[in-house]
């Protein structure tokens, strides 16, 4: 099977998957316990039970709910595959879900993309160091120091990194997305000055700085807590595949043809070897849009972790299935071209 065809297959495999997703998502909210529309009509309202049922069942009829199974189920999957998501019922009432994930995805992807990034780089770089110096100190050093860190409760590494560095040391910010003098005073780095269709651009390179600097250093304590606690399954799983990928005989051949030992490890081992490691990679970037919600609650970052947190709070079933269908299928995709990335790494994989 060529190229083209196991690529055919696999978008195939993929819709299958994502219409098997909704379909679990559809039922894993069908079978939740209680009436929603119990929690958004007024406890406190002096309404005679007859009053109150019909202002239940306004909100069913609103909401779909009394339709058929097979209506509904028809109905979402027709939303789910069209982002027609609705509003928000408690978090933020009236406003579209596909709004709320807008203004926090930026965020998530911030963090958890550079974190899962770092992580990954570090992890792979040592753990190629800790193989090839296997037994040794820096390889003892190296294993013990990322189970450890691996180990933590990240929240409670959260609160270390705070009451060291903002409490005792007081070098960084304690939490949030950006300062909260920006509230009342946000950076400008980009003039703005006449009118189309001479409008003209210009940086402030004052204001620019403040900007950046303002990210960052709220950015490096949540940062520093995920790279940490993440990088030592990649450091582990690196040197467990090298120190199999070195002991192979292509490995002894090209030392013996006095290949440099930097291109042995790099250029020959490793890429024989990452095929684990790409699909670690691919599995922790999928899972990285559904944020981290223990780190972010401890750090008040305005991710989809901090979202999904809220939504579960205040029973917004809305935000939740629509954050549980952007998960799934995100790991879907990052899986699919993990799959492709398979056969351009290692020539030996045959597609059929």
């Amino acid at each position: 099977m060529g190229l083209r065809a196991y690529i055919a297959r696999r978008i195939v495999y993929s819709v299958v998957l994502i219409f098997f997703v909704i379909t679990l998502n559809f039922i894993i909210f069908m079978l939740l316990p209680g009436d929603p529309t119990e929690l958004f009509v007024n406890p406190r309202a002096v309404w005679g039970a007859e009053q109150r049922q019909r202002q239940e069942q306004l909100l069913r009829d609103l909401w779909g709910i009394g339709d058929p199974i097979h209506v509904r189920y028809a109905k979402y999957v027709v939303n789910m595959f069209t982002w027609q998501f609705g509003e928000s019922m408690t978090v933020a009432q009236g406003v579209p879900v596909s709004t709320k994930i807008q203004e926090y995805l930026p965020n998530t992807i911030l963090l958890m993309g550079g974190s899962v990034i770092l992580a990954i780089v570090i992890g792979v770089f040592l753990g190629v160091l800790a193989a090839y110096k296997r037994g040794g100190l820096f390889d003892t050093a190296n294993v013990t120091i990322s189970m450890a860190f691996n180990s933590l409760p990240v929240f409670w590494m959260g609160m270390m990194f705070i009451l060291i560095f903002f409490t005792t040391l007081g070098w960084l910010p304690i939490g949030h997305v950006t300062p909260g003098g920006w509230i009342t005073n946000p950076p400008k780095p980009l003039a703005i000055s006449g009118s189309l269709p001479n409008t003209v651009f210009s940086v402030n390179l004052g204001e620019t700085l403040r900007y950046f600097s303002g990210r960052i250093t709220h950015l490096i304590l949540p940062m520093a807590t995920l790279t940490l606690f993440q990088y030592g399954a990649f450091l582990l799983l690196t040197r467990a595949t090298m120190l199999e990928a070195l002991t192979e005989d292509y490995i002894v051949t090209a030392r013996a043809k006095g290949v440099a030992e930097r291109n042995v490890l790099y250029k020959h081992a490793l890429k024989n070897a990452s095929l684990p490691l790409i699909t670690s990679a691919a599995i922790s970037l999928g899972f990285m849009f559904s944020g981290a919600i223990i780190t972010e609650t401890v750090y008040t970052w305005a991710g989809l972790g901090t979202l999904i947190y809220k939504s579960i709070s205040f029973l917004d079933y809305n935000i939740l299935q629509a954050l549980f269908y952007v998960i799934g299928l995100c790991v879907i995709i990052a899986n699919f071209i993990a799959d492709i990335l398979y056969g351009i790494i290692d020539p030996r994989i045959k597609y059929g």
